[in-house]
């Protein structure tokens, strides 16, 4: 068994989660600061969606690459340049629209906030959720070999 399925499944609830803080950020965001509250409820919320989508694709493609235990240093090689681009993403769009006329900064931060918690949460859920075996090729006696 592979751990790809529950990382697709992480990624298809990031997706409705992306979908309800639009709404609502994009609603509360209208309401608080109009047209610029929408943009960056919009924004905030693709922010949220590439990170997730980062984190979860980088893990997928280093367990097709890394299929066996040699290749573990290319397993967490490939996570770990996932993050830093991650990281790099981040500081490059912020300070991109550090002093922006059409972004509030306030609705901008509470939607990326709420999809950082929110896909914490969903990361926590799936996981909590999925069976995995620790082991595998493992060879149980059987009934017959036991009997005296």
């Amino acid at each position: 068994m592979s751990a790809a399925p529950i990382f697709r499944r992480i990624l298809v609830w990031g997706g409705f989660l992306a979908l309800a803080i639009i709404v609502v950020g994009g609603g509360i965001g209208f309401l608080a600061a109009g047209t610029p509250g929408i943009v960056s409820a919009l924004l905030g919320t693709a922010m949220s969606v590439l990170f997730m989508g980062i984190t979860a694709g980088s893990i997928l493609l280093a367990l097709k690459v890394s299929g066996d235990p040699v290749s573990l240093a290319t397993f967490f090689g490939i996570v770990t340049g996932g993050w830093l681009a991650k990281i790099i993403a981040f500081l490059v769009i912020v300070f991109s629209l550090k002093n922006q006329p059409w972004i509030d900064p306030t609705v901008l931060f509470v939607t990326i906030v709420a999809g950082v918690l929110g896909s914490l949460v969903i990361d926590l859920v799936v996981v909590a959720r999925s069976r995995l075996g620790y082991v595998s090729d493992v060879s149980l006696p059987t009934d017959d070999s036991s009997q005296d």
